[in-house]
């Protein structure tokens, strides 16, 4: 329109209104809005955890202390941390980064406890476990993340409001794809990239991931290679809901299970 005033707009979205021509907005219901929060506050914890491990790898190299053990966080690891001679006050620093993440340790058991109960009776959980890379925090944090399925009318809806498909450039005879448009929950495509990774060494998925590996080189071909095995699995993932199936490959004759 030539002129942009209140009333104007207004104006023009009572008639649509009107005319029934407005599509609704979905919003979460408070149940699942609290599903989010469970699974969204574990994944703040766990990066948290991971800052402080990673601040106290390197305070030792810092040193020149090498870590001789896998696990520098288990039994032997802990050991080995108390007998290292640090100065002040890094010391004091590693000993107060080890009390946090022990603590925030049991606050991560806590919910991934509490997920698993309140995924038990979730419907969409038991369909997406058996899915290729989907676990328990991943389906849990899948299912509260999509939420109705229904309001998804194909999978290329659901994969679209991942973010997971490249922006679409167009103008007139112009066609270009963009990077990924990492439209809608970010949560939902940790999860789904998250589930790609562990899929990728899955019968099913390991020779076409290679492939694509292979074909975009070394510096491309990885990340590529698990968007693309993540926008597979958020295909799957809408017809084993829809459906109520569990999942299973394209001319399988019996359902497969991870």
């Amino acid at each position: 329109m030539a002129c942009k005033t209140d009333k104007v707009d207004s104006r023009v979205l009572g008639e649509l209104s009107f005319r029934d021509l407005v599509p609704a907005i979905w919003l979460p219901d408070p149940q699942l809005r609290g599903e989010r929060e469970r699974s969204r506050f574990r994944l703040h914890l766990v990066k948290h955890r991971t800052s402080l491990k990673n601040r106290i790898h390197s305070t030792l190299m810092a040193f020149g202390h090498q870590c001789p053990v896998s696990d520098l966080f288990g039994v032997t690891g802990r050991k080995l941390l108390d007998s290292l001679d640090v100065p002040e006050p890094w010391r004091g620093h590693v000993d107060a980064s080890l009390l946090l993440i022990d603590q925030i340790e049991r606050q991560i058991v806590e919910i991934e406890r509490e997920l698993k109960r309140s995924g038990a009776d979730h419907r969409y959980v038991p369909l997406l476990l058996t899915a290729p890379g989907i676990g328990w925090v991943l389906a849990f944090t899948i299912a509260s993340e999509i939420g109705d399925i229904g309001r998804f009318s194909s999978p290329v809806k659901l994969t679209g409001y991942t973010g997971l498909c490249p922006r679409v450039i167009q103008s007139g005879e112009m066609d270009r794809r963009g990077p990924l448009s990492k439209h809608g929950p970010r949560y939902l495509r940790w999860g789904l990239m998250e589930a790609a990774i562990a899929a990728s060494s899955h019968p099913l998925y390991r020779e076409r991931y290679q492939r694509t590996k292979r074909r975009l080189g070394k510096q491309r071909g990885p990340r590529v290679a698990q968007i693309e095995l993540a926008r597979t699995l958020a295909d799957a993932i809408w017809y084993m809901l829809t459906r109520n199936q569990p999942f299973a490959p394209a001319g399988a004759i019996n359902r497969l299970a991870a």
